[in-house]
C-alpha cells in the first residue's frame, strides 16, 4: 500500500472525530436558530414568533427576551400567551432607552429565548456594545436562542451589500456566529411583493417608505440581496450536512486546505480580510490573515498600523488566525509560510503595479506565479488601489519617510566635502568608492527606497563634480561614461545588498525579542516551586516585557491565589471585566468589545492552549494588563506575546496546581492507610491487656475471699500493669489519628537511645516474661530529638515481631551506632544518622517478599510475618519512623538466618530554646 492510500483511513479518522468534536461542543452549548431574510419587512420577526407559539404548544419553556413590532398589529397579536421578559430602562442624555435586560434571562433560564433584531447596537452603559454579543453570553449559559436578521448585516457582505446598494451598513455580525447555527430558516418574499408592503406602510412609515423605495429597495437591489440571502443559507445547510456525514464516518470528504490572505495595510485591508472569510466559507477550509514587514517594521507609518490593526481585529472577529511574517521579501515569506502551515490558497490584493518592475517580472504578482507553483493564486482588484498608488507617488515623503530623506540628503553631501577633501589633500583620483560607502551607509540605516535614492543622488553628485568636464552632466571620455554607469550598477547592487542586510537583523531581531521574552519566562516559571511562585514569576515578566501593570489570579473567588503590581488598584468595572473573562474565557475590559469602558485588558488562562469554549470550559484563571493612557490601541506584536505569555503561565499554573493536588493526594492516601492500620490494630494489639484485666478483675470479683493475700496482690500488679500499657498505646493511637485531620503534631523531646531501647524492652518483657534481649550500644551516642512515644512504640513493634518468631532459647539483638552520611533520594547529602538494628534468629523472610512486609494485611507463611498477626505491626512502625524523616526496611541475617529490622533516624538538632536543650546540655 502506498503511503497515500495509507494516510487516507488516518485522515478519515481525524476529520471523523474533527466533527464529532464540534457535535460534542454544540450539544454542551446553547443551539442557535436563525431567521435570515433578505431585507426589513419580509417577515422574519412574524415567522420566529409564530415558531415560538408552535414551541410553547409543544411544552417548551420559552420567553420572549425583546422583539421589536414596529407598530404591526399582526405581529403584536402573536405575541399574546408568550411569557416576556420585562426590557432593562437605560439612562442615556436626558431620555430613556430600553435594551434586552440579559441578567434576567439568566435567571430566568428558559429552554429558548427569543431575541429579535441580532445586529442591534446596544445603548451606552449596557452590558455588551452589540446584541450578538448578549446572544453569544445566552449560547454559553445553556439557553437555544431563535433571531432574526437581515443579509446585509452579515460581516463578511459588508462590501459586496455596499457595491450593491450603494448603503454602508454599520451594524454587522460576525460571520463566526454562524458556525454556532442549529438551524437556519430563510424568510423569503419576492421583490415584488416586498415593495406592495412597503407602499401599504407595513415596513415603514410613509415618509420613511418613500425615501426607501428610492434608495435601498429598488427591485434590482432586492433581487441581488434576495440572491445573496439564499446563496448563505444553501452554504450552511451544505455545511451542516458536511459535518453529520463526517460525524457519522461517510466517505467522500476531502480534506480542508487552509487559505492565506496577505494584508499590506495601504487601504484594502479589511476589503481583502471579507472576501478572504468569503472564500473559505464557501471551500469549509480555516483561514489566516498575515502581513510581511520587510524589517522596517520600526518606522510604521501610524496611519499604516492602524489600518492593519482593525484588519487583525476584523479577522479575529470572523474567525481567522492572524500573524506577522518578517522577510526581506515579501514573496518569499508568503510562500515559505503557505507552504509550512499546509495553505493553497493566497489571496492577495492587486495593486497599481510600477511600469519597470512589470517589465523586470519584480511585481509581487508575477513573483507569486513565478515561485508559487503548487498554490492557487487569488488576486483581488481592491476599490481603494488606484486612490492609493496616486496618494503614494504625490509626496516622497509617504514612501520615503522625513527621517530617511534627511539622511540620504545629508549622505550625499557629506560624500561630495569628503570626496573634494580627498583629491585635494590625499591626490585620489578615483573617488567611487567614497560615494559607495555614502550609500551603503544609507541603506544600513533605511529602507530600500532610501538607498535607491542614495545611489542616484550620488551617481549625479560624483558626474557633476568630479568627471570632465567638471560642473556639468556631460561626460567627456568613453571610459568616463563607463566609470559612472559602473559606479552606479555598483552603488545600486552594494545598496541593495546593505538593505537586505537590516531587513533581516531587524526581523532576526524582532523574532529574537519575542523569543527571547518566551524563553525567559519559561526560565522563571520551571523554577517556581508553587503556584504562588508562579504567578509572581509570570507577574514580573509581563511587567518587564510588556511595560505594563499586571494582575494574575487563579481559582475561584475565595479561594483563588493572586499577584499583582505594587499599588494596583481595580474599579468595580475592572472587577466585573475580570468576572465575565473567568467565567466566559474571552477577553474583556480594555480593547476589546466587552466592558470597554475598563482600565485593564483581561485575558483568560487556559488549560489547553487556543481552545475555546462556552461558558469558559478549560479556564483556570485571568491575567489582567493595564497599560499607559496614551497607547490607545496594541500592535499585533503585543497583542501576540501578550497571548503567548499568558498561555505559558497558564500551564505553569496547571502544572504547579496539580503537582500539589498530587501531593495532597499521596499524603491523604498515606494518612488514610496510616489511620486505617492503626484502626484496624486497635482489635488486635488491645484485646491482650483487655482480656488479662477482664480476667484479673472477674477473678478478684468471684474469688477474692478464697485467695491469698499474695494471689490477690499479683492479679492486682497484672490488672495496673495492663492498664499502663493501655493507656499509652491508646495514648500513641490518638496522636497518629490526628494525622488525618489537622496532620500529625510531632511533640519532639531529648531522650536517650539507652533510655529508648529500656523503655521498649521493658514493656517487652512484662508482656512476654520470657525474652531474652541482647543489647550493644556503640559508646558516645548522642540523645536524640524525638516523639519518644512515638518511637517507642515503633520499636516496640519491631521487637515484638522479632520475640514471636525467634525460637524460645535465643535472643533477639539490638544494636545501636551512628551511621555515616548518604545520600536521599534527592541527591542531598545528609548528616549523620541513627541505626537500630533488631535481630532474630527466626526462618528470615524470601526476598522477594522483603518489601511487601511493611503492607497492611500483608503475611508470609513463614518468617517474621506468619500466620500468628495481621500483618499491621510493622505498618504502624513505618509510619511513625517515616514521620520523623527516618525509614524501616527488612535485611537478611549476617549469617544468612534470622532477619534483621533496621530503623534510621536522622539526627536533628533544633532550633535553641531552653526546652529543647539535651539532658546533659549542663553536665
Amino acid at each position: 500500500m502506498s503511503e497515500e492510500q495509507d494516510a487516507q483511513p488516518h485522515a478519515g479518522r481525524e476529520v471523523r472525530a474533527d466533527a464529532l468534536a464540534s457535535e460534542l461542543r454544540r450539544q454542551a452549548a446553547g443551539r442557535l436558530t436563525v431567521f435570515l431574510g433578505a431585507a426589513p419587512g419580509v417577515g422574519k420577526t412574524y415567522a420566529m414568533l409564530s415558531r415560538a407559539r408552535e414551541l410553547q404548544k409543544q411544552g417548551v419553556d420559552i420567553v420572549v427576551g425583546i422583539v421589536e413590532t414596529h407598530g404591526r398589529a399582526e405581529t403584536a397579536a402573536l405575541l399574546d400567551g408568550l411569557d416576556i421578559i420585562p426590557r432593562q430602562r437605560i439612562d442615556y442624555q436626558g431620555r430613556q432607552l430600553e435594551e434586552l435586560d440579559i441578567d434576567a434571562v439568566l435567571a430566568r433560564r428558559p429552554r429558548v429565548a427569543i431575541i429579535d433584531e441580532l445586529a442591534h447596537r446596544n445603548a451606552p452603559g449596557s452590558r455588551h456594545e452589540r446584541r450578538w454579543q448578549d446572544v453569544e453570553e445566552l449560547l454559553d449559559a445553556g439557553i437555544d436562542v431563535c433571531t432574526a436578521v437581515n443579509i446585509q448585516h452579515l460581516e463578511s457582505l459588508n462590501d459586496v451589500v455596499h457595491r450593491i446598494t450603494g448603503v454602508r451598513v454599520s451594524e454587522t455580525v460576525p460571520d463566526a456566529l454562524f458556525d454556532r447555527l442549529r438551524d437556519i430558516r430563510l424568510v423569503d418574499l419576492p421583490p415584488r411583493e416586498l415593495i406592495e408592503r412597503l407602499k401599504q406602510g407595513k415596513v415603514y412609515l410613509p415618509e420613511q417608505a418613500e425615501r426607501a423605495l428610492q434608495a435601498f429597495f429598488l427591485p434590482s437591489n432586492l433581487a441581488a440581496l434576495r440572491e445573496l440571502a439564499m446563496q448563505t443559507a444553501a452554504d450552511r445547510v451544505d455545511e451542516d450536512l458536511r459535518e453529520t456525514q463526517a460525524a457519522r464516518g461517510l466517505p467522500g470528504l476531502a480534506l480542508r486546505r487552509r487559505v492565506l490572505v496577505a494584508i499590506d495595510g495601504l487601504g484594502s485591508s479589511e476589503y481583502l480580510v471579507r472576501a478572504g472569510r468569503r472564500i473559505a466559507e464557501r471551500r469549509d477550509a480555516p483561514w489566516s490573515v498575515v502581513t510581511v514587514q520587510t524589517g522596517a517594521g520600526d518606522k510604521v507609518d501610524p496611519a499604516r498600523q492602524a489600518e492593519l490593526d482593525r484588519a487583525f481585529a476584523l479577522a479575529r472577529n470572523l474567525g481567522a488566525d492572524t500573524e506577522v511574517l518578517h522577510g526581506p521579501r515579501i514573496a518569499d515569506a508568503l510562500l515559505d509560510h503557505a507552504a509550512s502551515g499546509g495553505s493553497s490558497t493566497l489571496v492577495v490584493g492587486r495593486t497599481r503595479e510600477r511600469p519597470f518592475a512589470r517589465m523586470v517580472n519584480r511585481t509581487l504578482t508575477q513573483q507569486l506565479l513565478q515561485h508559487g507553483t503548487h498554490f492557487e493564486l487569488v488576486i483581488i482588484s481592491a476599490p481603494q488601489a488606484k486612490v492609493r498608488a496616486r496618494r503614494r507617488w504625490e509626496s516622497p515623503a509617504t514612501w520615503l519617510g522625513r527621517d530617511d530623506l534627511a539622511l540620504t540628503l545629508f549622505a550625499t553631501l557629506a560624500a561630495i566635502l569628503a570626496a573634494w577633501a580627498a583629491e585635494l589633500w590625499l591626490g585620489l583620483s578615483d573617488l567611487s568608492m567614497v560615494f559607495i560607502v555614502a550609500v551603503v551607509l544609507v541603506a544600513a540605516r533605511t529602507r530600500m527606497a532610501a538607498a535607491v535614492l542614495a545611489a542616484g543622488l550620488c551617481f549625479l553628485a560624483y558626474n557633476f563634480f568630479f568627471i570632465e568636464p567638471r560642473f556639468t552632466l556631460f561626460i567627456g571620455a568613453r571610459q568616463g561614461v563607463a566609470t559612472v554607469f559602473l559606479f552606479l550598477i555598483a552603488a545600486l547592487v552594494a545598496g541593495r545588498l546593505a538593505s537586505q542586510l537590516r531587513m533581516q537583523v531587524l526581523a532576526l531581531r524582532a523574532a529574537n525579542a519575542h523569543a527571547t521574552a518566551l524563553q525567559g519566562l519559561g526560565r522563571q516559571l520551571s523554577a517556581a516551586a508553587d503556584l504562588g511562585a508562579v504567578l509572581q514569576a509570570g507577574r514580573a515578566a509581563l511587567e518587564r516585557h510588556l511595560s505594563a501593570g499586571a494582575w494574575l489570579r487563579v481559582g475561584e473567588a475565595g479561594a483563588s491565589t493572586e499577584a499583582s503590581s505594587p499599588n494596583a488598584e481595580l474599579a468595580d468595572i475592572d472587577r466585573a471585566a475580570m468576572d465575565w473573562a473567568l467565567s466566559h474565557g474571552q477577553s474583556a475590559g480594555r480593547y476589546t468589545d466587552t466592558l470597554a469602558g475598563a482600565a485593564w485588558w483581561w485575558l483568560p488562562l487556559r488549560e489547553e492552549p487556543g481552545a475555546s469554549g462556552p461558558a469558559g470550559q478549560g479556564v483556570i484563571g485571568v491575567v489582567g494588563l493595564r497599560f499607559g493612557v496614551d497607547m490607545r490601541r496594541l500592535s499585533h506584536a503585543q497583542r501576540r506575546l501578550a497571548e503567548a505569555m499568558a498561555q505559558d503561565i497558564a500551564q505553569a499554573a496547571l502544572r504547579a496546581r496539580l503537582v500539589a493536588d498530587l501531593e495532597k493526594a499521596r499524603v491523604s492516601n498515606e494518612t488514610e492507610r496510616l489511620r486505617s492500620a492503626l484502626l484496624s490494630s486497635v482489635s488486635h494489639d488491645l484485646r491482650s491487656p483487655l482480656a488479662a484485666m477482664i480476667g484479673s478483675a472477674g477473678s478478684l470479683a468471684g474469688y477474692s475471699d478464697a485467695m491469698s493475700a499474695e494471689d490477690r496482690k499479683n492479679l492486682l500488679d497484672t490488672i495496673l500493669v495492663e492498664g499502663e500499657r493501655l493507656d499509652r498505646y491508646i495514648q500513641n493511637l490518638l496522636d497518629m489519628t490526628r494525622l488525618g485531620h489537622t496532620g500529625l503534631s510531632l511533640k519532639r523531646d531529648w531522650i536517650g537511645v539507652d533510655e529508648l531501647i529500656g523503655s521498649a524492652t521493658g514493656r517487652l518483657r512484662r508482656y512476654q516474661p520470657g525474652v531474652q534481649a541482647n543489647v550493644t550500644l556503640s559508646p558516645g551516642l548522642p540523645p536524640i530529638w524525638v516523639h519518644p512515644a512515638l518511637v517507642e512504640q515503633a520499636l516496640f513493634n519491631v521487637l515484638e515481631n522479632a520475640a514471636k518468631f525467634s525460637p524460645p532459647d535465643e535472643p533477639i539483638t539490638i544494636t545501636a551506632r551512628l551511621a555515616d552520611p548518604v545520600d536521599d533520594d534527592a541527591g542531598r547529602t545528609r548528616g549523620e544518622v541513627l541505626q537500630l538494628d533488631v535481630r532474630d534468629r527466626g526462618p528470615g523472610i524470601p526476598e522477594d517478599e522483603r518489601g511487601r512486609i511493611f503492607d497492611m494485611f500483608y503475611s508470609v507463611e513463614r518468617g517474621d510475618r506468619g500466620r500468628h498477626g495481621t500483618g499491621l505491626g510493622l505498618t504502624i512502625a513505618q509510619g511513625m519512623v517515616g514521620a520523623h524523616g527516618g525509614n524501616v526496611v527488612a535485611l537478611p541475617g549476617p549469617d544468612g538466618r534470622g532477619t534483621v529490622i533496621r530503623i534510621t533516624l536522622p539526627l536533628i538538632t533544633p532550633p535553641f530554646t531552653p526546652s529543647s536543650k539535651p539532658p546533659d546540655a549542663d553536665r
